[in-house]
């Protein structure tokens, strides 16, 4: 047993003063004169050890109250699983869930609301002077802080629904960077949540100067469907033209969701509808058509139809239909005509020559495809930034020029991942084949002939073999690629064997040369992306944009309107948006007055799977010394008050000494023990 104030035994000391007055009777006696014995009528004798016993009775019951008293204020306890050292201040860090599957209800309403009334219950089982900490999903900076029992009971009150989500991992971490910072004080760490099987995965880190209890809060098994993302089929969009969205359905649950509405808005107009059936535990793709888009920013929305759970029934995104298409041409000086010629065919396309010494680096970001032909050698700055364009999702074709330089041609692909031309091949040779699995070639041909009029090349660079083969577009009989792309980073490469020159093949003027590029173009889309996740993309990536000094870039969203912090690197605009945002839907990008962009920001989907950790799953994952406690239990007070402080023994205390009060009262007024009366004359 120890003592929370040991102090307080001293007062055992006052225990003397009964037992003085019981060794030393200081009553005087008081002699009384009678003037007539006749008022003595009879006298009780009472024997001598009786008397004592009753005396000695009262007196135990008196130390013994006075002992339980004292023991009272010294507050008296059994040591717990987790308890410090008595008279310790306590830091308590309380971790309160408030993602969006803590809407779900359970009998005590939300189970938000239950965390609530928890988080209060263990703050109550602790002692005024012991401080606290309050931690939810959105990590705000004010939890940092230690606070007051009053005050921390004020703060949960203000708690409200994020759509943050983290993991346990997370959670421990930030949980442990304040407590560990309080050096001297006794520990401790509660995670109230509905312990979703998606916060844990694996062991959890955590300090041995921490104890830690995990109250899990159970609501009953919902079914849920819900949008999990969303894809365009075209890179580039096109004004009028038709557009076909796929759209992932998942179904959370453990039966099949039947004929689930679902429904595409785009700038809030209805343009496609349907009703799907997802399989129990599974995820299936479904595709969606609509046109007549106009030129600019379109703001899409999905939305399906799916009770009880709604949070995840909406699904943002955001694309630009472009009113044209930029393509950089690189050569020599002198323009190709091949290349010419093809991007003029089509007004959508707008062609930019320059020659390859005076290239505007900070410009090519601007181009979703570029491509470079009839440059004898590449030079070193020209052949770094192209690197870097393509590695952030560029899209580069290469057509060697007739006298190039291997050497540099080789540094310039190799670093790229992509073949290099490697020496020139004087026979003959034929295209013998095309991938018509390829993306380039999807959707070109109506029927194939089985005898095609392919391209024959004269002479052509053999080129060399490269372990990122993305598309061997054209081969030549025997093997040899002709033409073929290659992944470099985001982007892609296109490497040709020939120069657009008639003296090496008949390719300028090919039926499939003018399709085949047009195809690379429109797949070279490096638009921003559809849709960001909160929580997760911090950092967002635009095409590079120059701003003045005192200038600003805002998100905004309604009343809503954030500056996030804005960094220039090599061929973009980096802004860092951290945990500024905390409500999904459609943001638009501004510098001062001008729209730069309209972003999507979407819900972390973890919080949609409704399945939940069992004891045995917690088990694994949780700390040796933590305890685990089920939201169903009826006095979280009294379980984290024995678990923490111990068994608590004052108020028993309090009990035993009035109830030796109260013996010591029945003695002195009931307990008479004595003799017969003995009768003497008067």
């Amino acid at each position: 047993m120890h003592f929370i104030y040991p102090a307080f035994l001293f007062a055992l000391l006052t225990l003397a003063i009964p037992v003085i007055i019981h060794l030393f009777n200081f009553r005087k006696f008081q002699k009384v004169n009678f003037s007539n014995v006749q008022f003595l009528k009879e006298i009780q004798e009472q024997q001598s050890s009786r008397r004592n016993l009753r005396e000695r009775l009262i007196l135990a019951s008196r130390l013994i109250a006075l002992t339980f008293l004292v023991l009272a204020f010294a507050r008296p306890f059994i040591p717990g699983q987790n308890s410090g050292v008595a008279g310790r201040q306590n830091v308590v860090s309380i971790f309160v869930d408030n993602s969006y599957s803590m809407q779900t209800l359970n009998r005590e309403g939300s189970l938000l609301d239950d965390a609530r009334q928890k988080a209060k219950e263990i703050a109550s089982a602790y002692n005024i002077n012991d401080r606290f900490q309050l931690l939810t999903q959105d990590f705000e900076g004010k939890h940092q802080r230690l606070l007051s029992r009053d005050e921390f009971n004020d703060a949960v009150d203000q708690v409200k629904i994020s759509a943050q989500s983290r993991n346990l991992q997370q959670i421990v971490s930030r949980q442990q960077s304040l407590l560990l910072s309080q050096p001297g004080a006794a520990k401790f760490a509660y995670i109230i949540s509905d312990l979703q099987k998606n916060m844990a995965a694996k062991p959890l880190k955590t300090d041995s100067g921490v104890a830690y209890s995990f109250i899990q809060l159970k609501a009953g098994n919902l079914p849920n469907v819900a949008v999990d993302s969303v894809w365009l089929l075209s890179a580039v969009h096109r004004p009028g033209e038709s557009e076909k969205l796929v759209v992932r359905l998942h179904n959370y649950a453990d039966e099949n969701a039947e004929k689930i509405p679902l429904k595409v808005l785009i700038n809030g107009a209805q343009k496609a509808l349907g009703s799907y059936t997802v399989a129990a535990r599974s995820a299936q793709n479904d595709t969606l058509s609509f046109m007549g888009l106009q030129a600019g920013w379109q703001q899409g929305e999905v939305q399906l139809q799916d009770n009880p759970i709604t949070f995840d029934n909406r699904f943002y995104f955001s694309f630009n239909v472009a009113q044209q298409m930029p393509v950089l041409l690189i050569d020599a000086g002198t323009p190709n005509l091949y290349l010419k010629a093809v991007f003029a065919a089509d007004p959508f396309f707008k062609t930019v020559h320059v020659p390859d010494g005076n290239v505007d680096y900070a410009a090519l970001s601007a181009y979703p495809i570029i491509a470079i032909s009839d440059v004898k050698t590449i030079s070193t700055g020209l052949a770094q930034q192209l690197k870097t364009y393509v590695s952030k999702g560029g899209t580069l074709v290469v057509f060697p020029s007739a006298n190039a330089d291997l050497a540099n041609y080789r540094s310039f692909l190799q670093g790229m991942n992509a073949a290099y031309p490697e020496k020139l091949i004087t026979e003959t040779n034929k295209v013998s084949g095309i991938d018509r699995q390829s993306p380039v070639f999807k959707g070109v041909f109506e029927s194939f002939p089985q005898n095609p009029d392919l391209p024959v090349a004269k002479k052509y660079f053999q080129l060399s073999a490269a372990h990122s083969v993305a598309d061997n577009l054209m081969t030549l009989t025997g093997g040899p690629t002709f033409w073929a792309g290659y992944n470099s980073g985001r982007g892609k490469v296109y490497v040709a064997a020939v120069p657009l020159d008639e003296e090496f093949s008949n390719l300028p003027r090919h039926a499939l040369f003018v399709p085949v590029l047009f195809r690379i173009a429109l797949l070279s889309g490096h638009d921003l992306p559809l849709f960001y996740t909160l929580g997760q993309d911090e950092t967002l990536e635009i095409p590079p944009v120059q701003i003045a000094e005192k200038q600003l870039f805002k998100l905004s969203r309604g009343d809503q309107s954030t500056i996030p912090d804005v960094r220039q690197q090599e061929g973009s605009t980096l802004l860092y948006i951290s945990d500024q945002l905390h409500e999904p839907g459609i943001y638009t990008l501004k510098k001062q007055d001008s729209t730069l962009a309209t972003l999507a920001f979407n819900d972390n989907r973890s919080e949609s799977d409704m399945s939940y950790l069992d004891a045995a799953a917690l088990k694994q994952i949780m700390p040796k010394s933590s305890a685990f406690i089920t939201g169903g239990n009826a006095s979280l007070k009294g379980i984290v008050a024995e678990a923490n402080l111990g068994t608590q023994l004052w108020k028993l205390c309090i009990i035993l000494a009035l109830i030796f009060l109260a013996a010591e009262i029945a003695l002195i007024r009931y307990f008479k023990p004595g003799v017969p009366v003995v009768k003497q004359p008067v």
